[in-house]
């Protein structure tokens, strides 16, 4: 079985809040914290500038984790949950201050072994993802995280289970002469229409998963 993201029914309406940008983000996503002997990564939009970031003072593959803005307000608060078989990484809007009670989204994998026609490639990633519409009430999309052998184990794509498209891609970073970047550092494509704040954070959780970050 595949990881899944859930959210709620599937609305009508063309202005989710969830689904924001009106054109493609290209984006720099480098494994390495801001701060010094520290693990994380950061985000970096086509100009360089700094749009998120991740502090992790522990070890890598914590348990919690938060995306700031280059400011350092919390933006998404990813936390592990622990599960008999597999396992459950949920994601957490901040408001101010506060978390929200509900999580945004989840992230379910398995603990499954991949089959011997899989040549090694993990087993696609599950992603449930609610959003609430001031019309429609709650929303619910559902994401599949697809590993991809592109030169480094952060490779992926972002899956819409509903149409078959990718909504983002990651794969290694490659200059506009053709000299591929070393691995830990990655180009990030998203879709028009795709919640950027939401493919940083599915992101986040690959890392997570593969101990990257």
């Amino acid at each position: 079985m595949a990881p899944r993201v859930h959210s709620s029914p599937a609305s009508t309406s063309s202005q989710n809040p969830a689904c924001t940008g009106e054109q493609r983000k290209v984006l720099t996503v480098w494994m390495k914290s801001l701060v010094l002997n520290g693990h994380g990564c950061t985000v970096y939009d086509a100009g360089g500038g700094i749009v998120y970031r991740v502090d992790n003072y522990g070890s890598r593959c914590s348990g919690s984790v938060c995306l700031m803005d280059l400011a350092g307000t919390v933006v998404l608060n990813v936390v592990k949950r622990k599960l008999a078989f597999g396992g459950r990484w949920e994601g957490y809007r901040w408001r101010g201050q506060k978390r929200e009670p509900r999580p945004w989204f989840t992230v379910t994998r398995p603990a499954v072994r991949p089959f011997p026609w899989s040549h090694g490639r993990p087993a696609p990633l599950s992603c449930e993802f609610r959003c609430d519409d001031t019309t429609t009430g709650r929303v619910m999309m559902r994401y599949t995280i697809v590993a991809e052998q592109c030169g480094t184990k952060q490779g992926c794509r972002i899956v819409d289970e509903a149409t078959g498209v990718a909504v983002a891609e990651v794969k290694r970073k490659v200059t506009a002469t053709g000299v591929a970047l070393g691995e830990d550092v990655l180009s990030l494509v998203a879709e028009p229409g795709a919640d950027l704040s939401l493919v940083v954070g599915l992101v986040l959780v690959y890392g997570l998963m593969n101990c990257t970050i």
